[in-house]
């Protein structure tokens, strides 16, 4: 069983997003504003730089004791100690992350359509990502938006935790959470924003009118 993880409040990072602040002040202040969970996505850093920024990242996330999840890297995740890793529908298989990781890895996998949904029921994996609800800037490279039905749709297939990411803000989270996800993964909303700890804090308040 994986060690136990809270997926209300999902950031997502990306360094260009982040400017001169760097990565790891915006997850700082985030995580004041009460992020409940932290991945680590990186498309351009060679290995060991990648390692580096995760085991710095551990350790701002842990002194918060809030967990790391790296972004599609099982390698880079199981050489930083990070708490799991989160797979696309083409990166490692979910058996080969749960064989490198171990038991109490937490592992998540995003799907893009009902039918990938219901093909992940089996998996052994600990939340699924519903993505991407809205249209995104951050993600050009995903299926067609799934929308709040969409979120439905697959909140009725499963038991499990459901994250939903992709163009989710301050204006439209609210819904996202009514139609039944149990997290809001988070890029942009926070890590652009002039003050993320106020942009955190923003979505937190949603736990207490949801």
């Amino acid at each position: 069983m994986s060690r136990p993880f809270d997926p209300f409040l999902y950031l997502v990072t990306d360094r260009a997003l982040a400017g001169p602040r760097g990565v790891a002040e915006v997850v700082r202040l985030a995580l004041e504003g009460g992020v409940t969970l932290v991945q680590l996505r990186e498309k351009t850093l060679a290995r060991e730089p990648f390692v580096e920024e995760a085991r710095r990242l551990k350790d701002i996330c842990h002194a918060r004791g809030v967990p790391l999840i790296v972004n599609d890297d099982v390698a880079v995740a199981g050489a930083a100690g990070a708490d799991g890793v989160h797979l696309g529908q083409s990166d490692a298989s979910v058996a080969q992350a749960r064989e490198t990781l171990g038991p109490d890895a937490i592992i998540g996998l995003s799907v893009e359509s009902v039918e990938q949904a219901r093909g992940a029921a089996a998996l052994d994996i600990d939340y699924i990502a519903a993505s991407p609800v809205f249209a995104t800037p951050t993600k050009t490279d995903t299926a067609s938006p799934l929308g709040l039905e969409g979120v439905r749709a697959i909140r009725r297939l499963t038991d499990k935790p459901l994250v939903a990411i992709g163009g989710i803000n301050s204006a439209n989270a609210l819904e996202v959470l009514q139609a039944g996800a149990d997290g809001l993964a988070v890029i942009s909303a926070i890590m652009a924003a002039p003050d993320p700890r106020q942009a955190a804090r923003e979505f937190r308040r949603l736990r207490s009118v949801h």
